[in-house]
């Protein structure tokens, strides 16, 4: 099946129907911008509409009505919302109602399911006009001669789009004769609105016939009737999207759209195999059938006893006949599990001894049922099961056989002053008792859209409600009140029909239930849930859960496709508790990537059998695919049946919130039995600040004498009388030590956070502000990860986030034990069980089992590990502790290799480097190795754990030639700002007050200002000065060298080494720069800004913040700006000097094109001016407290208030305006 063709057809044919739709509307003054009266010349007989156009638009007397009846449901639909709302719905529900039907009759034309044989849509022949067009008085459609004349009419005319459009909705009509549900009469608004064309190769039609691979709709050649499910989810994509990306309460009219998934057709096929053919065959035993059916999962061997009360169900099971079981799927969608129901029921049927014309009646009448709250979705399923029926019995049309599918409806419209004129044939007892019975279901339907098939319904007695309805009796009362009797009569026999199919009890459940929120449904939806399934209350899945227990019959089974959280998060223990109560035959879980329709994490699911009655010791299957990457990967993992578990459903009671740990070793769940990690730790969330865009920076951004790193608790912080403080706020995965970026504003014990209110309620917003444990040392780790927790030690003098939660030990020994244990492979083991999502929270971590071993030994190899992770961390300039670039640090470390200083090979350094690393790594790797050895052996888990570690799960990082490269340009730049100096380790200037002093070696830039030239125009610009600066390092004979080195780590474009590096200045950078000083989540914080004129190149210069002043713009423009438009000015009349004087034609070729080029650039230089004078007029003052991304901004805007851009990437580092 083509689902790229299908998708993008689907997705194309509901934009151009709807377009195609309001165009028809349009043209009778009905536009989304309101409903125009007919122009003053109209009559009963005709009205006209101004469209613009000489000539009005005009429609006859039957049009006339149903413009009328479109603007009446409009209206109606209008008092629920507003008319912006209604016309859209109203417009989408016509698109909906002929897509339905186009689908339906192009799949009955491909397998020649209609009644005259005679195809719709296409031709046999493979020409483009359709049989039916051809061939219109051989199509069986009831002509009138009136219509038969105006038919040929407008074939001779040439107007087959009127023909065929005017033929299509006679075979609508005619189809309503043996499929009414779907095929309603179309004399109404939606034949009025119905614009299709066989002669446009851009129409839907067209593209329906031509996309789509006719094989996808042949049952004969492949093909299935689940193309239509295919054809609902992706013809609801967009909507979908749109309900999503809004804010505010997903509406009932949304839910359809944002809950649709369509199951995978394997898992379809295990769920029916495994409930509705293992009910058939445990109490009708036969191989041959059970050997038909490719996903159904033998049970596990039980002990004797279960074996024994097996048996007594069993025997429950042999007593049904066929017509007895029951299947509902009761959020059927689009009807696919109960297509493929159906194809069961048959084989259970010929097992019995039916012949297939009499099973598939017997099969609609009695054995499938559906219901969803989507009409056109229950229209679908009714017409997949008629389409299923038809391809078992030829006749089943002319049988007047209708399924068991409904759309839920409300009794919200009925007119309950007319039930007095119904049960005219009952006497007065028995009509006292319909009236009663039919209020109550009509009070439990009372806006049923909302709740769909989770509603309760009482039993009635049902016989007793359709004889009350059938027999209506107005005699001579013909009133007002009486009006409509018989719409009313139609509307209470479908609610009767649904409400007995809500009320009855099922031998089978099947159902892929909707995921969502409840706490994003309406807050009808809301209440009723937490009203009346308070264990299921998160999301409706879990609703649907305990909604399939309640309405299947003792032994029933039942078979969902939901997410799989309810089988770990604490939220839904008591819906696992109840589920005691129930046995679990089988559950797969597919994880992440169960649908191929959507990627990545977000929806994470499983599929189960359960049976309703409680079976002691009852040995359960549960199947892992979650290594499968997609559909077809996790099918192969199930059919291989290896990754199979055994597991006695109470089993899991010694698991923290009874978590389904199937996977876990009998010994794993024992270990569960021990004492908690928090017995002996305490575990916090961390500070909420409430704003943290006002209260966070990265501490290389911020006046760094305002920074204390070594606060001892509260009072000495203040006493330190400093504003920021470290701060743990996760970051990226790293283990033991790092992540040290961030400083939270702690002045005054947090003054600031703890007074930030909420403007509209004037309630504080700040929390969680854990006193007693700030500036503790501690364990601290990031709350959401791809895979095992990585915690990380942190000195005393930080305070912690929410999401960098924090424990703490009783004394540092005790501390580095629970980071061992927290770090090695058996954390994974329960903390996998404790949080299926990646998601650590402090819960989590409390309930970790903890079981003391001899902790000296790990104690040491902790430290070991925190060291050398320190050690690395150090070597990155985003340490605060960093002292000087590791391609300088190794040289005294390697005297006797660097003996002349003058002469230092830049690439042995390298190597000496990448020594260092990679000892660091190999010994890291050892103790993480060593240390899961140790606590493998505490906790008994040698037969499931390998102590074995991958490099990809060692965090300290190797040596990597054009990162380190990268990053001691950085360095470079750094020493040319005067942040670093080559005569001292560690940070030297990061605001204060300048010291010259410090700076002998090399000096740095005396404005501030370093200009970067696409040419060599400066003898002061940035690569002169880093060249400047590798031969003060390495010596000025290695210089060539080394800068050879430097180029071709770079991988620049360029034909020198001085150009590539040139070249690497002007186009990356900053870009570099960027990525290195950033925040994940939070953004680009650079401290090196640029300025920059634009495409061209015309003008880039870097300057140092912290070094920013009020003249610094001012002196860019003047000194560097003016500079650089001289040099073009100068450069240009060199160029057309050569053009006029030269006889070499290549030589005036290449002055000419570079003449445009600085041409080009003085332009932009010009107008880079006259934005960059506002701002040096201005003398813009910054308070480097106020961070990068306030102070982006206000560099930029001047005194007027007018943002003039002048600094590189300004959009993504700015703070967004207010």
């Amino acid at each position: 099946m083509n689902k790229t063709a299908i998708k993008n057809f689907a997705i194309w044919a509901r934009n151009r129907l709807i377009a195609d739709i309001k165009y028809r509307a349009g043209l009778m003054g009905i536009t989304e911008n309101g409903i125009a009266n007919a122009l003053p010349q109209s009559g009963s007989a005709t009205e006209f509409y101004d469209i613009g156009t000489a000539e009005p638009y005009a429609i006859n007397s039957e049009e006339i009505k149903q413009r009328r009846a479109l603007v009446d449901v409009i209206r109606a639909k209008e008092k629920d919302s507003d008319y912006a709302v209604a016309y859209k719905y109203i417009i989408e529900e016509v698109a909906y109602t002929w897509f339905n039907r186009l689908i339906a009759v192009r799949f009955m034309e491909v397998n020649d399911y209609l009644p005259s044989h005679m195809r719709a849509l296409s031709s046999e022949s493979g020409k483009t006009e359709p049989d039916i067009v051809t061939n219109p008085f051989d199509a069986e459609l009831n002509l009138t001669s009136a219509e038969e004349e105006k038919i040929i009419a407008l074939k001779r005319d040439n107007k087959l789009d009127e023909a065929f459009r005017m033929l299509f909705i006679k075979q609508c009509n005619a189809l309503n004769e043996i499929l009414p549900a779907l095929f309603e009469k179309t004399s109404d608004y939606t034949e009025l609105l119905l614009n299709l064309s066989v002669i446009d190769q851009d129409g839907v039609v067209y593209h329906l016939v031509h996309d789509i691979p006719e094989e996808d709709f042949n049952v004969s050649e492949g093909g299935q009737v689940e193309i239509i499910g295919w054809m609902y989810q992706y013809y609801n994509t967009e909507p979908k999207n749109d309900a999503f990306a809004k804010k505010g309460k997903i509406t009932k009219e949304e839910v359809p759209a944002v809950t649709q998934l369509f199951t995978p057709d394997w898992i379809v096929r295990y769920m029916v195999e495994n409930s509705l053919g293992r009910l058939w065959v445990e109490g009708h035993p036969d191989a041959d059938l059970q050997g038909r059916w490719k996903y159904y999962l033998e049970e596990a061997e039980q002990e004797p006893e279960v074996q024994a009360e097996l048996a007594k169900i069993c025997e429950e099971y042999a007593k049904l006949k066929p017509e007895d079981i029951k299947l509902i799927d009761p959020c059927m969608g689009s009807g696919h599990i109960l297509v493929y129901a159906f194809d069961i029921f048959m084989q259970i049927y010929e097992n019995a001894g039916w012949s297939a014309r009499e099973a598939a009646q017997s099969i609609v009448e009695h054995n499938i049922y559906g219901l969803d709250i989507d009409d056109r979705a229950a229209q679908l399923s009714y017409f997949a099961v008629m389409m299923k029926a038809r391809q078992y019995d030829r006749r089943i049309f002319t049988r007047g056989v209708h399924p068991n599918v409904y759309a839920i409806q409300e009794s919200n419209g009925i007119n309950r002053e007319q039930l007095k004129y119904f049960g005219a044939e009952l006497d007065e007892m028995e009509k006292n008792t319909a009236i009663l019975q039919i209020e109550g279901l009509l009070d439990t339907l009372v806006d049923a859209k909302e709740y769909g098939s989770i509603l309760n319904v009482d039993e009635y007695d049902w016989d007793l409600l359709r004889r009350f309805v059938n027999s209506a009796d107005i005699g001579s009362q013909i009133s007002f009140d009486t009006y409509g009797l018989d719409e009313t009569a139609e509307k209470l026999k479908e609610l009767i029909e649904i409400g007995a199919i809500m009320a009855q009890k099922y031998e089978v459940v099947a159902t892929n239930p909707p995921y969502m929120s409840v706490s994003s449904a309406t807050p009808k939806l809301n209440k009723y849930v937490v009203n009346n399934y308070p264990d299921s209350k998160t999301d409706m899945y879990a609703v649907f859960i305990e909604r399939g227990s309640n309405i299947l019959t003792q032994y029933g089974y039942q078979t969902m496709i939901t997410q799989q959280a309810w089988m770990f998060t604490v939220s839904y223990e008591q819906l696992r508790r109840k589920l005691c109560a129930e046995t679990i035959i089988s559950l797969i879980q597919l994880g992440a990537r169960g649908f191929d329709e959507i990627s990545g994490e977000v929806v994470q699911t499983a599929s189960y059998i359960f049976r309703k009655c409680y079976t002691k010791k009852y040995a359960s299957s549960f199947c892992d695919l979650t290594r499968g990457k997609s559909e077809v990967e996790k099918r192969d993992i199930f059919l291989d049946k290896k990754e199979i578990y055994v597991v006695e459903y109470n089993d899991f009671e010694n698991v923290p919130n009874y978590a389904m740990a199937y996977w876990m070793s009998h010994q794993s769940l024992c270990d569960f039995g021990n004492k908690k990690f928090s017995d002996e730790y305490v575990a916090r969330e961390g500070l909420t600040t409430a704003n943290n865009e006002l209260f966070l920076r990265m501490w290389s951004e911020v006046n760094f004498n305002r920074v204390e790193l070594d606060a001892k608790g509260e009072d000495d912080a203040v006493s330190k009388v400093k504003k920021w403080f470290p701060y743990n706020k996760g970051g990226t995965p790293r283990k033991w030590y790092g992540n040290n970026e961030l400083v939270v504003n702690w002045q005054n014990k947090g003054q600031d956070i703890k007074n930030c209110k909420d403007e509209r309620t004037g309630r504080i917003r700040s929390h969680n502000y854990n006193n007693e444990f700030s500036f503790r040392e501690s364990g601290t780790w990031t709350a959401i990860c791809s895979g095992m927790i990585m915690v990380r030690y942190s000195k005393s003098g930080a305070l912690f986030d929410s999401k960098g939660a924090s424990f703490f030990g009783k004394n540092h020994e005790s501390l580095l034990f629970g980071i061992g244990l927290l770090n090695s492979k058996v954390s994974n083991v329960f903390l996998k069980v404790l949080s299926p999502s990646f998601e650590y929270k402090v819960g989590h971590i409390a309930n970790m089992p903890l079981i003391d071993g001899s902790r000296i030994n790990i104690v040491t190899k902790v430290e070991e590990c925190i060291n050398l992770s320190e050690k690395e961390w150090k070597s990155y300039e985003i340490s605060w502790d960093f002292k000087r670039h590791p391609l300088l640090s190794v040289i005294p470390c390697n005297s006797e290799l660097f003996d002349n200083t003058d002469d230092i090979d830049l690439s042995e350094c390298y190597t000496c480097w990448e020594n260092e690393c990679n000892k660091r790594f190999n010994q890291l790797k050892a103790n993480e190795e060593e240390l899961n050895r140790i606590f493998i052996d505490i906790y008994g888990l040698q037969d499931e754990l390998s102590p074995e570690v991958e490099d990809k799960d060692v965090t300290v990082r190797k040596a990597d030639l054009q990162r380190d490269i990268k990053s001691l340009i950085s360095y470079a730049v750094g020493c040319m700002f005067g942040r670093y100096s080559l005569d001292e380790e560690g940070l030297i200037y990061a605001g204060g007050e300048w010291d010259e002093s410090r700076y002998k070696t090399f000096i740095p830039d005396k404005d501030n200002i370093i200009p970067i030239t696409d040419e060599e125009y400066l003898e002061d610009d940035i690569v002169s000065r880093f060249c400047t600066w590798v031969k003060t390092v390495y010596g000025v004979k290695s210089l060539e060298t080394n800068l050879d080195f430097i180029a071709k780590a770079l991988g620049n474009k360029g034909d020198t080494s001085r150009e590539i590096i040139r070249n690497y200045f002007l186009n990356d950078f900053f870009k570099d720069h960027c990525n290195t000083y950033s925040i994940t989540g939070s953004g680009k914080r650079p401290i090196y800004w640029l300025f920059d004129s634009g495409k061209q190149n015309g003008f880039k210069a870097l300057v140092y913040l912290q070094r920013y002043n009020a003249d610094t713009i001012g002196n860019v423009r003047v000194d560097y700006l003016y500079r650089m438009q001289r040099v073009y000015e100068s450069e240009i009349g060199r160029m057309q000097d050569m053009i006029d004087n030269s006889k070499n034609s290549r030589e005036v070729s290449l002055a000419t094109k570079r003449k445009e080029k600085l041409q080009k650039q003085l332009k932009e230089c010009r107008e880079y001016d006259e934005k960059i004078g506002h701002l040096a007029l201005a003398r813009i003052e910054l308070d480097l407290d106020d961070g990068v991304k306030v102070n982006y901004r206000k560099v930029q805007t001047a005194s007027d208030g007018k943002f003039y851009e002048i600094l590189a990437d300004s959009k993504n580092i700015m703070v967004k305006e207010k």
